[in-house]
């Protein structure tokens, strides 16, 4: 009887002294051990006196997806990872809260005023590429659409990948109604349209093909954490397709306190100092940049569509996209 008795206290005791859990769903380099989840987890639970558990998908496209299949009953409370491209979408689908958190301060390329989602890094969409086997790199969209169909490139499908939706949408940008017919004459030169964005690098990193689409920032990558100084990213003259990645706190979230403490948590140097060196993006608040780290793309070479035009007509470009491919 004695030990029945000191069992159940010292069940009645973890009980009392067990964690909250915080549930995050992002992308799997994210939660990388190279990637800033790690370094966040440590920080963020420093703070919470909670579990931070992050769990990984392929990419933001593929969080949308899973969020739009489990609805209401996601054991989420936030989803970090989607895009300014997926917006409107993820609006649409009614399952995020306010965020209600002053963001006057965030430093971003272009105004922010979604009340929903807050935005934790950015970036631009670039062409990859080893200075020794790419003596002349394409200077232009123009250039790489031109280019010779012996120098492949490697990129990734915009149904199921953020980068491959941001260069969708970079060609809309520069082509608009020509847009089609710039994927038929660029169509020669694609070796792979790989699911996401690791597996395309990855071709990349063993020799498969010469360029591959990535960001501006994948080089600093190579240059700081390797100290790798052969590698660039092809500066266009048409400009580069913005990205800004977000988060947002499901309606349903179990946690929804912690969730707005983790949201609160995303904009302060705690967390934004770990993305330069960590997601090898650039971060939304003012953080100095590590020596190596390119300064971001011009303002007048910043492009972007607005969320609600790629809302209406995403489903036909990708559409466009498909025959010009199948062509």
């Amino acid at each position: 009887m004695r030990v029945l008795v000191l069992f159940a206290g010292l069940l009645l005791v973890s009980v009392a002294w067990a964690q909250p859990v915080l549930t995050v769903y992002t992308y799997n380099s994210f939660t990388a051990d190279w990637g800033p989840g790690p370094a966040i987890e440590q920080a963020f639970e420093a703070e919470c006196s909670c579990d931070l558990n992050f769990i990984g998908l392929e990419d933001g496209v593929a969080l949308l997806s899973r969020i739009k299949l489990e609805g209401t009953n996601s054991k989420a409370d936030i989803v970090l990872g989607l895009d300014n491209n997926l917006l409107a979408d993820a609006t649409a689908t009614g399952l995020f809260a306010p965020h209600g958190i002053d963001l006057s301060g965030l430093q971003l390329p272009l105004s922010w005023t979604d009340d929903t989602f807050v935005p934790f890094d950015y970036g631009y969409f670039a062409f990859v590429y080893k200075s020794a086997e790419v003596p002349n790199p394409p200077q232009s969209l123009a250039d790489l659409i031109a280019g010779p169909a012996e120098q492949k490139i490697l990129i990734q499908d915009p149904r199921t990948s953020t980068p491959g939706l941001g260069l969708l949408l970079w060609l809309q940008a520069v082509y608009g109604e020509q847009a089609q017919q710039a994927w038929q004459q660029l169509r020669p030169r694609v070796l792979t349209v790989s699911k996401g964005w690791s597996e395309a690098y990855g071709l990349f990193l063993k020799g498969e093909a010469p360029l591959v689409l990535s960001y501006t920032t994948s080089p600093a990558y190579h240059r700081i954490a390797e100290e790798d100084q052969g590698f660039a990213a092809a500066r266009f003259s048409e400009g580069h397709y913005l990205q800004i990645e977000v988060a947002g706190r499901l309606k349903a979230a179990p946690q929804s306190e912690l969730a707005e403490q983790f949201l609160q948590f995303m904009i302060s140097p705690g967390f934004q100092d770990k993305i330069a060196t960590g997601n090898w993006m650039y971060p939304v608040i003012d953080i100095a940049l590590p020596e190596g780290f390119d300064a971001p793309v011009e303002a007048a070479k910043t492009l972007n569509i607005p969320a609600a035009e790629i809302q209406t007509k995403r489903k036909q470009w990708v559409n466009d996209w498909l025959d010009a491919m199948s062509q």
